[in-house]
């Protein structure tokens, strides 16, 4: 394993002690793309944070490549690629001195620094922006300089916290095939992020977390098919003093797995069967049914469905 985590717990003290990773596992293979989900406040960050040594843990371990992350924090470090959340470039550097700055930190040479640093802007299509400074970069460019900075020492293992935050639609797509490309290079990817559909597109493997606690790991396929359903069917209701009453009654039909409440209707869970659909039609008619929308299930149903509708802070 390229990465373990083992019992890890961490609480900021305070007035009121906050428990932000309650004594989790977590197993990462060598060149595995890993996803870790979950809500506001779930533990991602922190998680993340103490993987690469920004933040101790109150208890538990954490190892990269075999080493321990707390007692050779240094060494460590030498495996280990971070791009967090907001834009850390040096604002006072060209792009090509962000890259070339952080490959002398890391003992290159002058000559290794300068070529290492060319190879990576040709290979990131930055080479226009060689001379630019980050306030000069709009936000995918400015992304795919971080990475390109990340990756510059050749690391084992790459995190990325929310990587597509604030970036526009195109920069996102481009920035997930510059994220696919690392695999061939024999990267493994450890990435947060709120976008179930850049999980479900990126990740081999998932984890979702929530209070401080692993709540389910697994392939996006799998994590899906434990819902037990083949296909959603939304049902959008104009009566919805009756609800619990339409449940019920679906969940009695063949091929349906489940039913659950939403703020327009019901969310049915069911199996493919002939007749199904007629048939929930039918049910739901007396009940004001006004719009029918059927989907597959995703990776943002089984995060819902695990970690809840509420808004979180």
């Amino acid at each position: 394993m390229i990465v373990e985590i083992r019992g890890l717990r961490k609480v900021y003290d305070g007035k009121q002690p906050v428990v932000a990773v309650d004594h989790i596992d977590l197993e990462v293979q060598a060149g595995e793309m890993f996803g870790l989900l979950g809500p506001n406040g779930a533990g991602k960050t922190t998680t993340i944070s103490i993987c690469t040594t920004r933040v101790l843990p109150t208890a538990g371990s954490v190892t990269i490549a075999g080493v321990d992350v707390v007692a050779h924090p240094a060494m460590a470090r030498r495996h280990i690629g971070i791009v967090p959340q907001f834009n850390t470039l040096d604002r006072s550097c060209t792009v090509f001195e962000n890259i070339y700055f952080h490959c002398l930190y890391f003992g290159y040479s002058s000559h290794d620094a300068r070529q290492r640093s060319q190879e990576l802007l040709e290979q990131f299509h930055l080479t226009e922006r060689t001379s630019a400074y980050p306030t000069q970069l709009s936000g995918g460019l400015a992304q795919r300089v971080q990475i390109a900075r990340a990756i510059a020492h050749r690391p084992k293992v790459l995190f990325l916290d929310e990587p597509s935050a604030g970036l526009d639609p195109q920069s996102r797509i481009a920035m997930w095939e510059i994220v696919r490309s690392l695999r061939a290079q024999g990267i493994t990817v450890v990435l947060t992020t709120h976008y179930m559909e850049e999980a479900d597109a990126l990740c081999e493997r998932v984890a979702i977390i929530d209070n401080g606690r692993i709540l389910v790991d697994g392939s996006p396929e799998k994590l899906k098919s434990s819902l037990g359903a083949e296909t959603l069917c939304d049902l959008h209701l104009r009566e919805l003093t009756q609800l619990d009453t339409l449940q019920a009654e679906l969940k009695s039909l063949p091929g349906v797995t489940s039913a659950e409440t939403t703020a327009t209707g019901l969310r049915v869970f069911a199996r493919a069967a002939d007749g199904m659909l007629p048939t929930i039609i039918q049910a739901a008619q007396p009940y004001g049914l006004r719009d029918l929308s059927i989907t597959e299930p995703s990776l943002e149903t089984v995060f819902i469905r695990l970690t809840g509708r509420e808004l979180r802070d």
